[in-house]
């Protein structure tokens, strides 16, 4: 029957789930672990059931339910096809801040730091340092830049603004200061009577310049502060309204003549007079700005040479023959990060928003510009137009397909085209699914092999402008490399070549859309760029071959 069917795919989904989670997983964190991988909600109406304890009841041979300090916790009862992955994680190494020698080592030599420029962040990343998603520390970071916050107060101000718990375990922390740590470059930690403060960097630095530089000589905008936090916004108000600013926001010039009250926003916004007298007229078809973004293309990042290593974080994952990933580093992390800090800034001001909207004659695929989610803009090609209302985009620096309103589209300024396209896309070398096409457990075991981590991905080879690459999860006391563990499983056969991924034939949305680092495809190959630059290493080398020609495979 359908709901038999149903029972034995969730089974083996549930299973995948519970035996990644080393520590178990109560009923509400499977809930959403369920979600966050399948994207739908578990199936319980289907099944006929009315609560996940009573489903994982009937789960007897797949699921133990433990009672320890009140709350209930589920852990996997591994079978014969699992008890491999299930000696893995059980091997996981409790997270320490003593690294062996052998980690130590890799991660020296993998994630070099820039102590000459952030003497603060004196620690070395290791490849198994858990990391905020971007999108996360940027929020954090826009969270604090109006003013400091308490540690004790982090939790409400982050659900108030941005309506949800901030959930720092599910991205591999085991406390609120290991977040911090991670974030030492960018947030600072001062002790004070009423507890610990939480300050921004950038706000320090602009606090001691403020006491140097003499009244109307500021030679910088304040960040733009969220919706109804005026106070702020008043000062950067009249220090642009003192002397014009050469930022990358709205260029006011000298045409600042007045600060009129948005009832709708209840934040005062600058004005800035209209050419034409008509003023509550719009002009039927709107001047495009001469720094829109109109027929240009991002560039893509240079390609990586064969065998070399190279910190990555998996951003996004269809299966494991089609995925993106992001190089990791601080430097490409800040680059990032400011990007999208600077195109919020300067699109949430609604005299510049309105200045780049896109006219329904440049909403067309392939169109370069740049998107609203959730407060945050990124950079979008526009790959179809679905309706009147509606357009599926591509984000070139995160990987993934979305489709989002056309009213939330605007156009990219050119300012934004320096930084190359972020997303690589990815296939995993050296397998093919058993079955010609990867099942639903398999891709459900690589997105919880890749979620929250920082990986070491060892080069093999571009084929059609897609990076081969094996990926190797160093956090355990034994390298787990991800092609063995899914040959392991019984979903992938280990074929020494690298089979073109079916998946990106039928859409590559990147070499669509994305110009090749160099001229037009003509890339040098080079070492990774961002501070990520080793030493390749020799062939005959055990260390250079990683275990990949041998009992690995």
């Amino acid at each position: 029957s359908k709901q038999a069917q149903l029972m034995e795919v969730l089974k083996k989904e549930v299973r995948a789930m519970l035996i990644a989670a080393k520590a178990g997983l109560t009923p509400e964190q499977l809930e959403e672990q369920y979600m966050a991988m399948v994207c739908k909600p578990l199936p319980l109406r289907d099944l006929g059931f009315q609560s996940t304890l009573e489903l994982v009841t009937q789960m007897p041979e797949v699921v133990r339910i433990h009672s320890k300090n009140d709350t209930l916790i589920l852990k996997a009862i591994a079978d014969d096809s699992t008890k491999g992955i299930a000696k893995l994680v059980a091997n996981q190494k409790v997270k320490t801040r003593k690294a062996s020698k052998k980690i130590a080592t890799k991660a020296n030599a993998t994630f070099p730091t820039k102590d000459s420029e952030n003497p603060q962040s004196s620690q070395t990343l290791s490849a198994g340092t858990p990391v905020l998603p971007a999108a996360v520390k940027a929020e954090l970071q826009d969270l604090l830049s109006s003013s400091p916050l308490l540690l004790a107060d982090l939790g409400k101000a982050f659900l108030r603004r941005f309506g949800r718990v901030f959930q720092y375990r599910q991205y591999g922390f085991l406390s609120m200061f290991e977040v911090l740590r991670s974030m030492a470059d960018s947030i600072v930690v001062e002790q004070t009577k009423a507890g610990s403060l939480l300050v921004l960097r950038k706000y320090l630095a602009r606090t001691i310049e403020k006491e140097e530089v003499p009244q109307g000589s500021v030679a910088e905008v304040p960040p733009l502060d969220p919706v109804g936090e005026t106070e702020s916004f008043h000062q950067a108000a009249q220090l642009m309204h003192s002397e014009p600013q050469q930022t990358q926001a709205v260029d006011l010039g000298d045409h600042l003549k007045q600060v009129m009250h948005d009832d709708t926003s209840e934040c005062h916004l600058p004005l800035i007079p209209l050419q034409c007298q008509g003023f509550e007229q719009l002009p039927s078809t709107p001047e495009i700005p001469p720094d829109a973004v109109q027929d240009r293309r991002l560039c893509s990042l240079p390609l990586l040479k064969r065998r070399c290593l190279v910190g990555v974080i998996v951003e996004f994952v269809v299966s494991p023959s089609q995925f993106y990933v992001r190089i990791c580093s601080t430097e490409a992390s800040n680059k990032l990060r400011d990007l999208m800090f600077e195109m919020r800034h300067v699109y949430s001001h609604k005299v510049a928003s309105d200045k780049y909207i896109m006219p329904e004659s440049a909403v067309r695929p392939g169109q370069l510009c740049c998107v609203v989610v959730s407060k945050w803009w990124y950079r979008v090609i526009i790959h179809r137009v679905i309706s009147d209302q509606e357009v599926e985009v591509f984000c070139a620096d995160y990987g993934r397909l979305q489709v989002v309103q056309k009213s939330s589209l605007r156009f990219l300024k050119w300012h934004y085209l320096k930084l190359p396209a972020q997303a690589i896309p990815c296939s995993l070398a050296w397998v093919k699914p058993v079955e010609g096409k990867w099942s639903s457990a398999a891709v459900l075991l690589f997105k919880h092999l890749c979620r929250f981590k920082e990986l070491v991905g060892i080069v093999d080879e571009y084929v059609d402008g897609v990076l081969y690459l094996f990926l190797c999860d160093t956090s355990t006391k034994q390298d787990v490399y991800f092609h063995s563990v899914l040959r392991d499983m019984g979903y992938a056969d280990v074929c020494g070549e690298n089979i073109p991924s079916q998946e990106f034939e039928e859409l590559n949305p990147s070499a669509l859309y994305v110009q090749p680092s160099g001229k037009q495809g003509n890339a040098e190959v080079v070492e990774p760029g961002f501070h990520l630059q080793q030493e390749s290493r020799d062939a005959d080398s055990k260390t250079a071959t990683l275990k990949l020609d041998g009992a690995e495979l």
